[in-house]
């Protein structure tokens, strides 16, 4: 069972509002979920609660009522932020263009012990952590419980941008435990007081909230590169979505863009010019805060950095509190079985002569073969066991391989080792060439399959005859038309001109409509039943 104790100092931040307001907080029953009180001028005091809001008083606010809260509280901060001393409430201001205050936000602070133990385990492993949330979802109540449970057995120190942590005055709450806290009295100074904490005071793990600068990033980096134990917040949403942050992806390890060798790219089935994680990520793990109830951890961030920039799937770790007040930890691990069976075990022909009569076809003057990929050996097909087949692709779309497959709702799983695969998948141009790994699948009957283009439509016309899959007639107009989209967008990025899969004249005249609307030019070349759509720029 994890039992909270929340301390949050209420009747301090009440006194400081004017008495209408006070007075309607103390007599409303959901004071104990209160986040916040809204005081704009010339507008209606409001409360927000964690399950709605409420009108406090039908009185509007007033420069009066202002000017008492803010003579009431601690200085205003650089950052427009002020606080009641030895508590965790938090007083912001907004101005005018004179400087005058016009609204205030005061939230309350509360410490809540225990609320670490979700993710305690991962605090005392002495790894760098990052949690990632949107605001108000409770990084820095986290923040607070780990500067207090490690300040048990190490020396921690606080940089503590605004008091939020450790609260307002000189001395601080006692939430933060045997932490050391340093004020920072100008927020765009933030990075040189975390470098300061370091060189000074010789702590074994720093605490900072809300890294939102890039010299910020830079300082956590070099904090990081000491030994130095680093737990900090930031706000987002995901870990891909700090990754798409200028300012902040160093603090994942960044991102850039390479070119890889010809070999390489075809490896990888990938363009030459990829994105790659640009240096080790700052933080070794990072912690997603969905709500105060609910995280997402990512153990590694470099590799689930690696497994986002290559089109992976990601598996993290879910944590959350059941209805009865216990921590339950579930795995989202990709589940694939070692010994898939694969029934078109079938070897193909290399006869060069017979080959080139089998795979092509002679059409106006250029040539293409007759189906998606080469023909192989009839075999008698076996009974349909949508178990996961292992598929080594070589110069084949990974991203475009998976979704056809999830379009196709059939278990794949892409491999790089050739020892491990149950079939090849390749393009035409690749398999003409003969290149060690296909010369090497073929004197092991792996099964070569050989794809006109790089494209979903021919993917999934492999997928269909691996799997055995009954194909309805209407799927021949829908597949035809994808392959056109295909096209066209490879046209669009620069191509020069893309031939698509022969057609009845129904389906080519729809072809030749998409080509249109997208600005583009077509011609139907060839002699029927092998006419066919012929795609390019003006």
């Amino acid at each position: 069972m994890n039992t909270l104790q929340i301390t949050d100092d209420l009747d301090l931040l009440l006194a400081v509002l004017p008495d209408r307001i006070r007075s309607a907080l103390e007599q409303s029953e959901r004071k104990g979920t209160l986040i916040e009180v809204i005081m704009d001028l010339g507008r209606l005091p409001e409360a927000r609660f964690t399950d709605g809001e409420l009108v406090l008083n039908e009185q509007e606010v007033t420069l009066q009522d202002l000017r008492m809260v803010v003579e009431r509280v601690g200085d205003f901060g650089a950052d427009n932020r002020a606080g009641i001393e030895r508590t965790l409430h938090r007083i912001s201001a907004i101005r005018n263009r004179k400087g005058d205050v016009i609204g205030l936000t005061c939230r309350v602070g509360r410490a809540v012990y225990g609320a670490i133990e979700i993710i305690k385990d991962i605090v005392n492993s002495e790894r760098s952590i990052l949690l990632l949330g949107r605001p108000g979802v409770g990084k820095t109540t986290l923040l607070r419980e780990a500067a207090r449970l490690r300040s048990e057995v190490k020396r921690v120190v606080i940089v503590d941008t605004s008091n939020e942590i450790a609260g307002d005055g000189d001395i601080p709450h006692p939430a933060i435990g045997r932490s050391r806290r340093m004020q920072v009295p100008n927020p765009s100074l933030q990075h040189e007081l975390m470098i300061e904490a370091v060189e000074n005071h010789m702590p074994e793990v720093i605490i900072i909230d809300e890294i939102g600068r890039e010299l910020e990033a830079i300082a956590a980096r070099t904090i990081a590169e000491r030994g130095v134990q680093l737990i900090g917040t930031a706000h987002g949403n995901s870990l891909e979505n700090l990754l798409m942050n200028p300012t902040l992806s160093d603090l994942v390890g960044g991102i850039e863009s390479v070119t890889l060798s010809d070999e390489e790219a075809r490896r990888r089935g990938t363009q030459k010019s990829v994105l790659e994680r640009r240096a080790p990520p700052t933080f070794d793990v990072l912690i997603e805060i969905k709500d105060r109830q609910h995280l997402v951890i990512h153990h590694d961030v470099a590799q689930a950095v690696d497994a986002i920039l290559r089109g992976r799937e990601l598996t993290p770790e879910d944590r959350y509190v059941d209805e009865r007040g216990e921590i339950q930890i579930s795995r989202r691990e990709v589940v694939t079985d070692e010994h898939g069976d694969f029934s078109a075990r079938s070897r193909r022909r290399r006869g060069r002569e017979t080959s080139t009569e089998q795979l092509l076809k002679e059409t106006n003057g250029h040539t293409y073969p007759n189906d998606a990929y080469v023909e192989h050996e009839e075999i008698e097909p076996a009974p349909v066991k949508r178990n996961t087949v292992r598929i080594y692709p070589y110069g084949v779309g990974q991203n475009r391989l998976r979704a056809a497959a999830n379009g196709l709702n059939v278990p794949i799983q892409i491999v790089d080792n050739l020892n491990a695969a149950d079939a090849v998948m390749t393009l035409k141009n690749y398999y003409r060439q003969q290149p060690a790994p296909i010369q090497d699948a073929e004197r092991r009957g792996i099964p070569v399959y050989v794809l006109r283009s790089n494209t979903g439509a021919q993917m999934e016309q492999v997928l269909v005859d691996i799997f055995h899959i009954t194909v309805d007639p209407i799927d021949a107009f829908e597949e035809a038309m994808r392959e056109t989209q295909d096209g066209i967008q490879r046209v669009l990025n620069g191509a020069s001109d893309v031939i698509l899969s022969p057609q009845s004249a129904a389906i080519r005249s729809q072809q030749h409509q998409l080509a249109r609307a997208a600005n583009l030019v077509s011609h139907s070349y060839g002699r029927e039943p092998y006419r066919r759509v012929r795609i390019f720029r003006r």
